[in-house]
């Protein structure tokens, strides 16, 4: 991150959305491009990076928005220095490489937002070190998640199956103010699943930036017993052809590990820290925010 910044002037953000000129109706949020995309270079990856035309949107045009051809290949390629050893580290999904680490968003203020949040990366973030003002030894910048596993559930049968550790509820909005509640996460009838259009297992691609995969945040305490939630924009607000919200997903999710008390995280100074399940939610909640807006406790 920090051999980034020193080129860039800025870390990455944690996805991209921006128009594709070739289509101008075409989801920006399809672009998705992770913070592991970019850092790629700085992570003994160069040849992998070399594989990406990032000038394309990682969904393209087209029925079912398939994957281009240019990125095909780089897409489902594995990063090993991605997986945790601790996690069961297969494929989420086979055209896809998996990721166990996330960039942290923030609080998950916003109603599960991923634009504009408190945190160092969200999507389109342009985040310096120098502006994360709670200081980098007091934020955190990234942690692990578990990957999730395709588990086909009937609503019928609730959740007696469900493990909040590998699946999420998947809260369906069709409105312009996709802001999550406490109330639509508890009472949500939804779940992740391969054969539920929208909804793939968590982790399942390194290199999109999105909430069910290279991006969280510290709304639920870690490893948190209830599951973590998700929802998408169905209807985009702005005015056509333009479409920047479209299919953004907003998201609670948390960082969840195989080990039996904690998580590991990493601090924006590049110092890494196991946090306890038991952690003090509004501590878990500050240390994610990169302004200090409130008592400057550090994580136990």
């Amino acid at each position: 991150m920090y051999n980034y910044e020193g080129v860039a002037n800025r870390l990455p953000p944690a996805a991209v959305s921006k128009p594709y000129p070739a289509d101008p109706a075409h989801p920006h949020t399809f672009y998705r491009w992770s913070a592991f995309v970019s850092l790629l270079p700085y992570m003994d990856q160069g040849n992998l990076a070399a594989m990406f035309d990032l000038s394309l949107p990682m969904y393209m045009p087209g029925p079912g928005n398939p994957i281009s051809e240019a990125n095909r290949a780089a897409v489902s390629q594995s990063v090993p220095n991605l997986l945790c050893p601790s996690d069961s580290g297969p494929r989420v999904l086979p055209q896809f490489g998996p990721t166990n680490y996330v960039v942290c968003a923030g609080s998950g203020a916003g109603g599960g937002t991923p634009f504009n949040c408190d945190g160092i990366f969200y999507t389109n973030s342009r985040t310096k070190f120098s502006s994360i003002n709670r200081g980098v030894t007091h934020t955190v910048a990234m942690s692990e998640s578990l990957l999730g596993e395709d588990t086909d559930f009937s609503p019928s049968a609730g959740f007696t199956s469900f493990r909040p550790q590998q699946n999420y509820k998947f809260v369906l909005t069709f409105t312009s103010s996709p802001a999550l509640t406490d109330a639509q996460c508890a009472n949500a009838k939804s779940y992740n699943s391969i054969t539920s259009n929208g909804n793939n297992p968590r982790g399942f691609a390194w290199a999109s930036g999105e909430y069910r995969c290279a991006t969280y945040n510290h709304y639920y305490a870690p490893n948190a017993a209830n599951c973590d939630c998700i929802t998408s924009v169905t209807v985009d607000p702005s005015v056509p052809p333009a479409k920047p919200y479209l299919y953004s997903a907003y998201a609670w999710r948390t960082a969840r590990s195989q080990h039996p008390t904690g998580v590991n995280v990493l601090m924006a100074d590049g110092s890494a820290r196991f946090v306890d399940n038991s952690v003090d939610l509004a501590v878990w909640q500050g240390c994610a925010k990169r302004d200090n807006d409130g008592p400057l406790v550090d994580l136990p």
